[in-house]
């Protein structure tokens, strides 16, 4: 039988064609992309459009600018996507550190399958209370935004408007985590990633084209235009080094007496990566800072009680000291927590001693356990200084040279990471189908 080398080598475009499954799943992501992008231009009954356009030109630069960056636009034309996969996102991060410390919710994650099933059901009610609530203060917020002229951007407010756009907003948000299931359950990727990659992708073209008629008009030097392109390149480099990047524990597995005939040990390695929990951090980071403030953004208007408001959106508008901390405070908490959920070193240890293996030197069980906490905080660390570094360092630039969100640190890091992560699926779907093929070869060859 071929090696692992060789197969992978071979795995090109004659594999691909023969894959049928992966074609299947491959057009069906492809056709969720494209159903995605069309709910994005599907606006919200009572929207007065030219209004809207006009209040977001004079706000695409603060906080509401990046989070419409993450929706694809769909904030600005205030479609039915307007909230995207937002809610979902924050209700799972409630979840998630709800099962760290409610009892309940404990012993839930500790029934496998079927506590996994219950948890993913609360965060989806979950994610109908948060569209709810955040559905009616986007409409109370559309409501009092006005324009120049002091014109108000809906039509005819009101209870039946706020209730339209709550209904609206919901179904649609719903949609797209529904969406997000089928791509994962049917398609290649991860659904939710995909979808906010999407969205981050979509506006690519125009922020490039907005950088180059900065830099046409002489609001940005060439040799900044120049330095920008060259680190977004560099930035990319290293998130593709990182993100390959491996510490490999060595595992051995003693002599076996299997059939009368003795078997010589084993050894293998468990990979560890310096960031395991990939874009989870910087996703779940934006999620948090950039809904709060979008409300209080949407509710700040002119006349008495906005001062604090004004106060607030200008100490956290994009690229402050303030804002940076919190967001690389939010990261790194989060690359701490989620490497704790993905990975525990107390049931890998566990699994390991019942399978015979361990690690050179350590002893099995609870030493096991504790040499593997200590390896994986060291990598954590790195991991979340560099997920720190990563979004925020190229964040000062963009605030510095005013370049649009869409080619910050953050976008490229999420962009970057979830289409390596594509491209791996794919890769082992084409593995194991060559895996399948061999084998058929082979039975047939032993029957003749």
């Amino acid at each position: 039988m071929a090696s692992m080398n060789d197969m992978s080598t071979g795995l090109g475009w004659e594999t691909f064609s023969k894959a049928t499954d992966l074609q299947k799943r491959l057009l069906f992501t492809l056709g969720a992309m494209i159903v995605y992008r069309l709910g994005t231009f599907i606006p919200l009954p009572g929207i007065n459009s030219s209004i809207l356009n006009d209040i977001f030109a004079r706000q695409a630069g603060g906080i509401l600018g990046m989070f419409n960056m993450f929706t694809g636009g769909a904030l600005s034309r205030m479609t039915l996507f307007a909230l995207n996969i937002m809610p979902y996102i924050s209700a799972s991060i409630i979840v998630q550190l709800g099962a760290s410390v409610i009892p309940s919710l404990i012993a839930l994650k500790k029934e496998g399958e079927s506590g996994h099933n219950k948890m993913t059901q609360y965060t989806r009610y979950l994610t109908v209370l948060i569209t709810i609530v955040q559905g009616y203060g986007l409409a109370m917020g559309l409501e009092a935004m006005t324009d120049a002229s002091g014109a108000s951007a809906v039509i005819n407010p009101g209870m039946f408007f706020r209730f339209t756009t709550v209904v609206s907003l919901l179904g649609g948000t719903m949609f797209i985590v529904w969406l997000g299931d089928q791509i994962t359950a049917r398609g290649v990727g991860n659904g939710s990633s995909l979808i906010i990659t999407a969205g981050i992708v979509a506006g690519i073209p125009m922020g490039l084209a907005q950088t180059f008629e900065l830099a046409r008009a002489g609001s940005l030097s060439t040799g900044a235009l120049l330095f920008f392109i060259f680190m977004a390149l560099c930035l990319v480099y290293f998130v593709v080094f990182i993100e390959r990047a491996q510490r490999r524990v060595l595992i051995q597995y003693p002599k076996r007496q299997v059939n009368g005939r003795v078997m010589n040990g084993e050894s293998s390695h468990m990979p560890l990566k310096i960031n395991p929990t990939g874009v989870i951090p910087p996703i779940f980071a934006s999620s948090l800072l950039l809904l709060p403030m979008t409300i209080v953004n949407f509710s700040a208007q002119q006349g008495k009680g906005a001062d604090w408001v004004v106060s607030l959106s200008s100490l956290l508008a994009h690229g402050t000291p303030l804002y940076l901390a919190l967001y690389a405070g939010l990261i790194i908490f989060f690359t701490f927590f989620y490497t704790a959920v993905v990975f525990n070193p107390e049931e890998t240890a566990d699994n390991l001693k019942r399978h015979g293996g361990f690690i050179a030197g350590i002893r099995p069980g609870k030493s096991t356990a504790d040499y593997l906490d200590y390896v994986l905080t060291r990598l954590t660390v790195i991991g979340s200084l560099y997920l720190a570094a990563i979004c925020c360092f190229p964040e000062v630039m963009i605030a510095k040279f005013s370049v649009p969100f869409v080619l910050g640190g953050t976008t490229l890091m999420i962009v970057v990471s979830v289409v390596m992560e594509f491209a791996t699926q794919i890769q082992s779907h084409l593995l194991a189908y060559q895996y399948e093929s061999l084998m058929k070869k082979a039975k047939i060859k032993g029957r003749l």
